[in-house]
């Protein structure tokens, strides 16, 4: 009898321990075990799930001065030799800084992140001070690639720059950390964006670069680059100059990119009506200021010509005609007197000119001057006059294209049409030709404009350029914008001896269009293109700056 008492007394307790455990305590989905598997930070990917960000774990290098007692040397050997020591595994490490650390003789991190090989070799060095805590780190897979983006973690596990500092809050809740964040990024395209860049700046001899792909029609950023770049996995990121990011922070006079803004609000105005209609090439003074050309294009030009050869003559007589506020208020459409829409911390706040534009300083907008814009600014411009004229702002999310946004209204649609025809001229006939790709139907614009001088002299550096290409395609049906800008190139041999945008970015557009085209569902068509039959007849054929 008491057998059985006790066997029922125990299962008693066993059922009720089943039900605590059911009904009172953490749940397997709540509970520790659970947080084991869950990463402490959110994994970042692309739009098509490749991991750019996710968290490993790794050893960092500790220097515990204590190691042997609270009485014993620090070290085995001299400060110096270990400094040394460590120097040859990491030949990043400064020595001065290891040195000065191991000889204050204080508990310190000397190095965050130590590969298993690296901390085998220390170990072999035979000082019990250097320990190697096991901890999880961020890690970027793919390099630097989309670093700008992407920014970095400190050390304190803080996301900084980029979409880390932009999500840190997200990327650590202990409800979503299990869930990975699509950004709208392309590794494919970004990767083929940056080797394009890297390769006009070698060839140009420029100082950096930037480029964009953006969809016209949701507004999402393919690809974002800013060259010279970084590597996020490195630990010295606060002291290095090159997180700054030219795409969406630094603003530049983008030059004769403008000039289709202008004349795309010249047609919606009523003030282009007939792209016969002549105007005079010659110089143009204005107020003590003489407008002129890069090249002679005789004595006259309509505004299809004015387009394919680039002239600030005939487009700032078009912006005199419109008149400034009106050709302010399409800017401010464009969002060009505000920082760019974009989730990224870094944002330029474009040099804006105040109040009423007096007649010259209309003039000098019109074709690039006297506004400074960053590329990203350039990029969405460029998407309302292609896609039927709603400006919407830039993301750098995945945007189902059932729920884009509405975006505003900057143009009509028909002045779209006809823009999309004047660019795909450039291409065709003018100062564009080396951006098209075959069977990709690119129209687009070059810019180089001169820097402006130092400390608001209002003077030109005449040996400093900012080469631009603005392009879209296919411009039967434009889908993406692509923006690529050099920053000083050089006339060098292989842009044979020129310096300007149709011979520097130009090529890179090409480039960037035939890689990244297929990967983005635009497969070539030598079939297919923009009907300009009408304004064919209008040109006389012909390159220019």
């Amino acid at each position: 009898m008491w057998v059985v008492v006790g066997f029922v007394f125990f299962t008693l307790t066993a059922f009720v321990r089943i039900g605590q455990l059911g009904f009172v305590s953490q749940t397997p989905d709540h509970g520790a075990a659970a947080d084991a598997l869950v990463p402490p930070r959110a994994e970042i990917t692309d739009r098509n799930g490749v991991p750019l960000a996710r968290a490993f774990p790794a050893y960092s290098l500790w220097f515990n001065p204590k190691a042997l007692g609270p009485k014993g040397q620090p070290l085995v050997k001299t400060p110096e030799e270990v400094a040394r020591a460590l120097v040859q595994i990491f030949p990043d490490e400064d020595y001065a800084d290891l040195f000065a650390k191991l000889k204050a003789g204080k508990p310190t991190y000397l190095r965050r992140r130590v590969l298993p090989e690296e901390a085998n070799k220390i170990f072999a060095l035979g000082e019990p001070a250097l320990e190697f805590p096991r901890e999880t780190q961020r890690f970027y897979p793919q390099g630097s690639l989309a670093a700008h983006v992407l920014g970095y973690v400190d050390e304190e596990g803080h996301g900084k720059l980029g979409m880390e500092e932009v999500l840190d809050a997200r990327l650590i809740d202990p409800a979503h950390r299990a869930e990975p964040v699509a950004l709208s990024i392309d590794a494919r395209a970004q990767g083929a964006m940056e080797d394009e860049l890297s390769r006009g700046m070698l060839e140009t001899h420029a100082k950096g670069a930037a480029g964009i792909i953006l969809d016209v029609d949701t507004g999402e950023v393919i690809a974002l680059a800013s060259l010279p770049s970084f590597d996020p996995n490195r630990g010295d990121l606060a002291r290095n100059a090159l997180v700054f990011n030219r795409a969406s922070n630094q603003v530049y006079e983008l030059g004769s990119t403008f000039k289709p803004f202008t004349i795309a609000s010249a047609i919606d105005a009523g003030v282009v009506t007939d792209m016969a209609v002549r105007y005079p090439a010659t110089p143009l003074k204005i107020d003590g200021f003489t407008i002129h050309d890069s090249h002679a294009f005789g004595a006259s030009l309509n505004v299809p010509e004015a387009l394919i050869h680039s002239s600030n003559i005939v487009t700032a007589q078009v912006a005199d005609k419109l008149g400034g506020q009106r050709l302010r208020d399409t800017m401010i459409a464009l969002g060009m007197n505000a920082r760019p829409t974009i989730e990224l911390p870094a944002k330029g706040f474009p040099i804006w000119p105040k109040g009423e534009w007096p007649r010259l300083r209309t003039m000098t907008v019109s074709y690039g001057h006297g506004i400074a814009v960053t590329p990203l600014h350039l990029a969405a411009g460029y998407a309302a006059l292609v896609n039927g004229g709603i400006w919407r702002p830039t993301t750098l999310f995945k945007v189902d294209p059932a729920h884009a946004p509405e975006g505003r209204r900057v143009f009509q649609a028909s002045t779209s049409a006809r823009i999309r025809q004047l660019l795909r001229l450039i291409v065709v006939d003018g100062t564009g030709k080396k951006a098209d790709a075959s069977g990709f139907r690119v129209g687009g614009k070059t810019g180089s404009a001169e820097k402006a001088g130092s400390h608001g002299s209002g003077y030109r550096n005449k040996t400093a350029i900012i080469a631009t290409f603005a392009a879209a395609f296919p411009m039967d049906r434009p889908r993406y914008v692509v923006i690529a800008m050099l920053d000083e190139p050089q006339a060098t041999q292989l842009t044979s001896g020129q310096r300007t945008a149709a011979w520097n970015t130009a090529p890179v557009v090409s480039r960037v269009i035939a890689r990244t085209g297929p990967l983005l569902g635009v497969v070539p068509d030598g079939r297919r293109d923009v009907d300009v039959s009408d304004l064919t007849p209008l040109v006389a054929n012909g390159d220019g700056e």
